[in-house]
């Protein structure tokens, strides 16, 4: 190219003048500390950060990127230890879903006392035992698979203050919503409700689970 066709570019096109795809020089910078890249980072998004200040990023919220939230790794929860149990019946279908049957989980986490990753390390909280159901079929055990996922990670449940109630030092539901009544609809956090199994899905997703 001569060089009075690349000034004439230059004119119509001035952004190829800096050699940027936006000519910002914001390209060059990380947006957490607004300063040059000091060893750069680039995750699958394409955003790229400081490495010292994804790092804090990380441990602050996880790995979970600070622009688009798309999850790069395994988010990990503070779930006291506990179990989960499931079991399939048969013959007794949830409204909505029919012909499948369906599938009862049950939660059980003890009292104990808070680790070093709670709110308040060396207080007891209170434990809780919880039964949440989904429908039998494909989506459905396709769920409690994910459910498993989570629960391994330590997602299902968190140390905090009850969203109901206000008190503080209890294990609570972590942003991964369940179906803990057979009916009622969405009011009484049962079914039918057509697009719970989906929602279901993105919340985990979002938490890196799928």
């Amino acid at each position: 190219m001569s060089k009075r066709s690349t000034r004439d570019l230059e004119k119509t096109q001035p952004w190829r003048a800096i050699g940027g795809a936006t000519g910002d020089s914001k390209d060059d910078q990380c947006c957490i500390c607004m300063s040059e890249f000091t060893n750069k980072q680039q995750l699958k998004c394409k955003h790229a950060f400081c490495k010292d200040c994804l790092q804090k990023a990380v441990q602050h919220s996880g790995p979970i990127c600070p622009i688009c939230k798309d999850v790069f790794g395994l988010v990990k929860g503070n779930q006291p230890d506990g179990t989960m149990k499931w079991k399939k019946h048969k013959y007794i279908d949830l409204p909505g879903f029919p012909g499948c049957g369906h599938i009862e989980i049950t939660y059980n986490i003890p009292t104990g006392l808070q680790k070093k990753n709670h709110p308040n390390p060396g207080q007891y909280f209170a434990g809780t035992t919880r039964t949440a159901y989904l429908p039998g079929n494909k989506e459905g055990n396709e769920v409690l698979h994910l459910l498993e996922k989570a629960f391994e990670h330590k997602l299902i449940f968190a140390v905090g203050a009850s969203r109901l109630s206000g008190w503080e030092n209890r294990v609570t539901w972590n942003d991964i919503h369940h179906k803990t009544s057979m009916t009622g609809g969405p009011e009484c956090y049962g079914y039918p409700d057509e697009t719970y199994l989906s929602r279901v899905k993105e919340e985990l997703k979002a938490k890196g689970i799928e």
